[in-house]
């Protein structure tokens, strides 16, 4: 586990290095926007998504600084979509790393507009030569991210997520959400490696299959922190879906048979990785540090 902790940090100081360089703030009228903007993005996080596309990127030989643009975008998508989740008319939450929330720290209408820059610097980075020579490269790594991010997988997700609040889901539609919500950006992440080594098919879709059983993990380890976590260790408010009378893994399984299917999820997603041998151990240990985490 303490490797696995040394890698995270170390990936997480370098996707910050090209988060700040990416996100430059000028003193202009409008300085306000990026203030925000990096007030969310480079407020800290274990940076798992950015994690696995650059340990991805490392199974081909990826060149380090195109893996980083890649995660860096990444995670811009994912901080924008925690600006909007934590919006009044969303989710209403006033904590968010243990650090008050972008409405709250600067207003509601500037969150708004900082997730905005967020999401559309992410399409920016990714379709700049930098990230790769190879215009189909870009292409593709465009078109993947628009899919995991849209109706069809985040987006998508969180509609669903809103709808839930007022009706009964049965365990197959609780998957079919948090597959969108969460597991639809884990999945690119994975892939976004791949895509940039112009890999096989077969390994892509052993990638996919590991992303696909590690974020409905990812996703019971947060049901269960919800049930059992403190905000203060969490880094945000506990007890929410219980409150809202949200259908979850836990309130579905209960927490006993949940800790167990979120332990057998990431034991399926390492075997995913025997194509790749030693080199995906990185990969293997984030599965098993998935599962013990407690924020």
């Amino acid at each position: 586990m303490t490797k696995i902790k040394a890698a995270l940090a170390e990936n997480a100081r370098n996707v910050d290095v090209m988060l700040d360089a990416l996100l430059p703030i000028h003193d202009d009228p409008e300085c306000r926007l990026m203030e925000a903007v990096r007030y969310s993005c480079l407020s800290g996080g274990k940076r798992i998504r950015p994690f696995l596309v650059t340990a991805s990127a490392e199974l081909f030989g990826v060149d380090e600084e195109r893996a980083l643009r890649v995660a860096a975008a990444v995670e811009m998508v994912h901080c924008y979509s925690l600006i909007h989740d934590d919006l009044p008319a969303m989710d209403n939450d006033d904590i968010r790393r243990g650090m008050s929330t972008c409405h709250v720290k600067f207003d509601e209408a500037t969150a708004i507009l900082a997730g905005d820059a967020l999401l559309t610097r992410a399409f920016g980075v990714l379709s700049e030569s930098a990230t790769h020579d190879d215009a189909k490269v870009r292409s593709d790594l465009v078109c993947e991210l628009a899919q995991a991010a849209g109706r069809e997988g985040m987006v998508g997700g969180q509609m669903l997520d809103l709808l839930a609040e007022h009706q009964e889901l049965a365990m197959a539609e609780v998957t079919r959400l948090q597959r969108m919500k969460t597991g639809a950006l884990i999945a690119f992440s994975c892939v976004a490696g791949a895509i940039l080594g112009k890999s096989s098919t077969s390994a892509r879709h052993a990638l996919h299959n590991y992303a696909h059983d590690l974020g409905l993990a990812f996703q019971i380890v947060d049901d269960l922190l919800d049930v059992e976590g403190e905000t203060a260790e969490v880094g945000k408010k506990t007890g929410k879906d219980k409150e809202a009378g949200k259908a979850t893994f836990v309130s579905l399984l209960g927490v006993e048979r949940a800790h167990a299917q979120s332990e057998m999820l990431a034991e399926q997603a390492a075997n995913h990785l025997e194509i790749f041998a030693e080199t995906a151990d990185p990969l293997r240990d984030l599965a098993r540090f998935v599962v013990n985490r407690r924020s």
